[in-house]
């Protein structure tokens, strides 16, 4: 009789295990449909086509990179006495430009984005003055400078890819970007910091891939180092004359492409 009671316990467990199991397909199974109905898997963006292209906008905020001579802090060289400090500042600005796309693997593309810029690039010098109302009778003046330029820009750039999730991908993207300035240097060497006129920049960043029906929208933030020294000396105001040993680019964009 034991036995018997046992083996009726069981079953009883045997059939609730089953019914849930049961309850549980059916669940799992309507949940997989509901997902299926409103997922819908965009295609666009030609991510499987050797060559694709597009455009993109882009703003960014842009500044000089200044490092001092080493007589600076000489008090006895000529004009330095009265420089107090020179600071350059961000400013913002903003870029256009299109994309050429080449496949190399599923995760792996080649960028050729050239593009044209437009940077204002703001730095202050602070003099020191004769002020009988400061302290010490030494005040302070802060001279704006300012110095504007048009870049032509060639980057070429290494993009990689994490696997597709349902309509979104995030990447890591890096190249180096060539730029030319659209004015002459006799004409960019009346600028109050004067600059030569190309240079070769460093870029990284990363950004998202999101596929729309007919379109992919890739938002995108990127920093670019400047490499190349881009100090005119001797043509720049002449009251930072040996203050300055080296003025290199630097930036912050966010970019807006479209395919």
């Amino acid at each position: 009789m034991q036995n018997a009671h046992i083996w009726h316990k069981l079953n009883i467990r045997w059939y609730k295990v089953i019914l849930f199991s049961l309850v549980l397909l059916f669940f799992q199974n309507n949940l997989v449909k509901a997902q299926q109905k409103s997922f819908i898997f965009n295609p666009s963006g030609s991510d499987n086509e050797p060559l694709s292209y597009g455009f993109f906008l882009a703003a960014h905020n842009s500044s000089l990179r200044i490092k001092y001579a080493d007589n600076f802090l000489n008090p006895d060289y000529p004009n330095l006495d009265k420089v107090r400090a020179i600071m350059p500042s961000f400013s913002p600005g903003f870029a256009l430009g299109f994309l050429v796309t080449a496949r190399l693997h599923d995760q792996f593309n080649l960028m050729f984005t050239p593009k044209v810029g437009f940077y204002e690039y703001r730095t202050e010098l602070q003099l020191f003055t004769d002020d009988p109302d400061a302290i010490n009778g030494v005040g302070i003046n802060a001279v704006p400078l300012l110095t504007e330029e048009t870049l032509v820009e060639i980057p070429l750039l290494l993009k990689y890819k994490s696997q597709r999730f349902n309509n979104t991908r995030m990447f890591f993207i890096g190249g180096l970007n060539g730029q030319f300035r659209t004015k002459n240097q006799e004409e960019a060497n009346e600028d109050p910091v004067a600059l030569k006129g190309s240079d070769v920049a460093l870029e990284m960043g990363m950004g998202f891939d999101l596929y729309f029906k007919f379109f992919k929208f890739s938002p995108e933030i990127r920093f670019s180092h400047g490499l190349m020294n881009l100090y005119q000396e001797g043509y720049s105001d002449e009251r930072m004359t040996g203050a300055i040993s080296s003025i290199k680019r630097k930036s912050i964009t966010i970019y807006l492409n479209f395919q």
